[in-house]
């Protein structure tokens, strides 16, 4: 799994856990770790510029989606893919309709819709690689969204009706990115406001 996340969590040095031991050692740690196929992993802080931006997506999700069946959660969140093992903590998931629990924990959802992930320069290889290789075994996925907190860049991508992933891309402070699942645009000025990565 050399290409799944960084290093493994310093204290979690066993070969094999179970989901049930890593499950018991997440609710004990004030970091968050990743679980896959029996190795635990500990997750990255983020930056700066990851949290501002993080914040003007939620502002914008929590406000248009509201008393809509899709949902926003943040990074709090953790889902689990039960068909390959994986549990992490996306920077944003969109749950449509109701919340269904991961039969190995009830605090744990599967079956998000949209997933976006804010990428750093410690995360950007993962993110567009091993996870989202991982991220596609969700069968409710109908978009993943990428978005560079170095340039002002978003990577978009979404499922078509033969079951291909396609890619869109945003490139400038005047375009809106569209989130088709949802049925919204939001303008990538106000994704990067306070960023300083525009003028």
């Amino acid at each position: 799994m050399e290409d799944i996340v960084n290093e493994p969590a310093p204290l979690y040095q066993k070969a094999f856990y179970s989901v049930a031991e890593y499950l018991e050692m997440e609710k004990a740690s004030l970091q968050k770790h990743e679980y896959y196929r029996g190795e635990i992993f500990a997750m990255s802080g983020a930056g700066t510029r990851h949290n501002i931006i993080f914040k003007n997506m939620m502002g914008h999700l929590f406000m248009r989606l509201r008393g809509k069946p899709c949902q926003p959660f943040g990074s709090d969140m953790r889902i689990h893919i039960p068909q390959n093992t994986l549990f992490t903590y996306p920077d944003i998931s969109i749950i449509c309709n109701d919340l269904i629990p991961s039969p190995e924990d009830e605090d744990t959802i599967i079956e998000p819709a949209i997933l976006i992930e804010i990428l750093s320069p410690s995360t950007r290889n993962y993110d567009r690689g091993g996870k989202f290789k991982l991220y596609r075994d969700i069968p409710s996925l109908k978009e993943y969204l990428l978005i560079d907190s170095e340039s002002v860049n978003i990577e978009a991508f979404s499922i078509n009706a033969t079951g291909h992933w396609e890619l869109e891309e945003y490139k400038t402070p005047e375009a809106l990115l569209l989130i088709n699942a949802i049925n919204e645009a939001i303008p990538l000025k106000e994704i990067y406001e306070g960023t300083k990565l525009f003028s």
